[in-house]
């Protein structure tokens, strides 16, 4: 079927089907998804290459992924941000193009991006304390949207993050409400804003109950099971163990079950775990009943929401920057308990 033929079978002109399909916005939301929904019935699929021709645009977005040794951005958590995303691109009649790089070519990736308007535009993923990717988009002209937030950068940009500093004072105030004292943080890596929130948080709960900072009792690297593992059991060796783990990840958590039990000790009675968990599709939090007591916020939603601001953006160059920060809810899971 072409553009002819399904605007005859809708009684509408070529051209509004046209802008319907491509999210002009002054094609009214009843329109358009009368279109979209008839064109996915009938399997339309217009030409690429014609499609961006007709528009000026590529009818793609962008997903830059820089490749280090310090942290990975191929996991879990982004193979659950692309599904949500995912499905939102493929609503409005857009592509997903993923680049790997290595993380000193970023900029020139960034800027043969823009050169050659394979995209119309960008998700940045995994944004630092101090974030250059931001500037150098803005400079560049390129619609964008960072997954979480830079704090040491005051351009005005859109964003959508996670209250991970809100997340983590509640995991650590719950920890103290069930009287635990030697609290452990296993954070990510510290330079990446998300841990450095959540390090701020730990250490200002802590605070507001007169409770000294013990250097032995916090962890800042990749989150791995491996990391987990080894960190746990090196601190349940100390003289003054943790009574308690608050614990970045869900992955790195299982780790930290490891060395629990390997030290003979059961997790929920004897040692108290919260992790974060990211509420994945493939890592599932138990079934009925939660394994982790958990902050749990969906990397999925975070996707499609993420990706609706950037249509937005696309549609809407003179659109003002847009900004969404989503709570965590707490999950009580059967791995917390009173303090022993």
């Amino acid at each position: 079927m072409n553009l002819k033929q399904l605007a005859e079978h809708l009684d509408l002109s070529q051209t509004t089907v046209s802008r319907a399909l491509n999210g002009y916005p002054e094609v009214s939301e009843k329109t358009r998804e009368k279109v979209l929904r008839a064109a996915r019935e009938l399997n339309y699929s217009p030409n690429a290459r014609a499609k961006g021709l007709a528009t000026g645009r590529a009818h793609a977005i962008g997903h830059v992924l820089p490749i280090s040794d310090q942290h990975e951005m191929v996991n879990p958590i982004f193979g659950d941000f692309i599904a949500g995303a995912g499905q939102t691109y493929s609503k409005a009649g857009y592509e997903v193009v993923i680049s790997l790089v290595d993380d000193k070519d970023e900029e020139q990736a960034y800027r043969s991006i823009r050169s050659r308007g394979n995209v119309d535009g960008i998700i940045v993923h995994g944004p630092r304390m101090t974030d250059g990717r931001i500037a150098l988009l803005t400079e560049l002209g390129l619609p964008f949207v960072v997954h979480g937030r830079a704090s040491q950068v005051s351009l005005p940009y859109s964003w959508l993050d996670t209250n991970n500093g809100r997340a983590f004072q509640r995991a650590t105030e719950f920890l103290l409400d069930l009287g635990h004292r030697r609290i452990a943080l296993i954070n990510g890596l510290e330079f990446m804003d998300f841990a450095h929130r959540r390090r701020v948080a730990y250490e200002a709960a802590l605070a507001d109950r007169g409770i000294a900072l013990d250097p032995a009792l916090m962890r800042s690297e990749e989150m791995t099971e491996v990391y987990g593992y080894r960190s746990a059991a090196e601190m349940l060796a100390l003289d003054t163990p943790p009574t308690g783990f608050l614990v970045s990840s869900m992955i790195t958590a299982i780790g930290v079950r490891r060395a629990i039990h390997e030290a003979g000790l059961e997790m929920g009675r004897d040692v108290s775990v919260i992790t974060h968990d990211d509420d994945l599709g493939y890592l599932r939090n138990g079934h009925d009943v939660p394994i982790f007591t958990a902050t749990r916020s969906s990397v999925r939603l975070a996707g499609m929401r993420a990706a609706e601001m950037l249509l937005e953006l696309i549609r809407n160059p003179a659109h003002a920057p847009l900004t969404q920060l989503m709570e965590a809810e707490l999950i009580i899971g059967s791995s917390t308990g009173p303090a022993q």
